[in-house]
C-alpha cells in the first residue's frame, strides 16, 4: 500500500507540472521579417503564431509601394493605403507600427510571405482560448503604456502584447493613443470589415466591424 501511495504521489506531481506548463504563459517564441527589413518577435499561443508587434512595413510583400497618404484624401479611398500615426513617423513608427486601411489588408500581400492578416474566426480562436472576448484582453495587453493606472487589467501572461495604438478613422483624423488599440481582421462584412479592439480600464478583446477606409493596426499570423 506504501508503494502504491508513493507511485500516486509521483503521478499527481507530474500531472501538476504539466498542467501548470500549459495554460496561458508564452509559447515558443521567434521572429519574422517583412519585405523592408524589419524584423518582428513571434509567440505561439494555444497552435497559433503570431507576431507580438504591429506591423510597420511600406510595402506590399510583393516589393510593391503602399502609399503613404497624410492629407484629406485618405477619406474617399477606394485602394490600399498606409500613415503613421499623427503622420508622425519618428515618433509612432517603431512603438505604434502604421495603420493601415482594409484594402491593404484585401490585397492579401500586406504581411510577409508564409503570413497573413488573420481572418475574424482566428481572431476568435485566439480569444476563446484565452478565456472568450470578456477577459481575453487583460491576458494579450502589454504591461505598460495603457493609461489605467496600474488597476491590474494588462497582465500579458499570452504574450501577445498589445498597445494602445489608437486609431485614424474613416475622416482622416486620429485619436486614442495611450486608451485603445485597434487590429484589423481580413473577414468583410457588407461595405465594412470586422476588427478586433481593446480598451484601457477593460480586460475584454472585443470584435466589431468597422469602415473599410478607417486606418487600424496590424498583427500577422502565420500560415498553418
Amino acid at each position: 500500500m506504501k508503494t502504491i501511495k508513493i507511485h500516486f504521489s509521483i503521478l499527481a506531481g507530474i500531472f501538476l507540472f504539466v498542467s501548470c506548463g500549459n495554460g496561458t504563459k508564452p509559447g515558443k517564441s521567434g521572429n519574422v521579417s517583412d519585405i523592408d527589413g524589419n524584423v518582428y518577435s513571434t509567440v505561439t499561443i494555444g497552435g497559433q503564431t503570431w507576431m507580438t508587434e504591429n506591423l510597420r512595413t511600406t510595402k506590399y510583400n510583393d516589393g510593391t509601394a503602399i502609399p503613404n497618404v497624410t492629407d484629406e484624401a485618405w477619406t474617399e479611398l477606394k485602394t490600399g493605403a498606409f500613415s503613421w500615426y499623427n503622420n508622425d513617423s519618428a515618433a509612432f513608427k517603431s512603438t505604434y507600427g502604421a495603420v493601415y486601411n482594409w484594402y491593404t489588408v484585401h490585397t492579401g500581400k500586406l504581411c510577409p510571405t508564409g503570413w497573413h492578416v488573420p481572418t475574424d474566426k482566428e481572431w476568435r480562436i485566439l480569444t476563446d482560448f484565452l478565456g472568450g472576448e470578456l477577459v481575453a484582453g487583460k491576458e494579450m495587453k502589454a504591461t505598460t503604456g495603457w493609461n489605467s493606472n496600474g488597476n491590474g487589467i494588462e497582465t500579458n501572461s499570452s504574450g501577445f502584447s498589445a498597445i494602445p495604438c489608437g486609431y485614424r478613422n474613416y475622416k482622416g483624423s486620429y485619436g486614442s493613443s495611450g486608451k485603445s488599440g485597434y487590429w484589423w481582421s481580413s473577414t468583410p462584412y457588407y461595405d465594412n470589415a470586422w476588427y478586433c479592439v481593446m480598451f484601457k480600464g477593460d480586460a475584454t478583446a472585443n470584435k466589431f466591424y468597422g469602415r473599410t477606409q478607417s486606418g487600424f493596426s496590424v498583427r500577422c499570423m502565420k500560415n498553418r
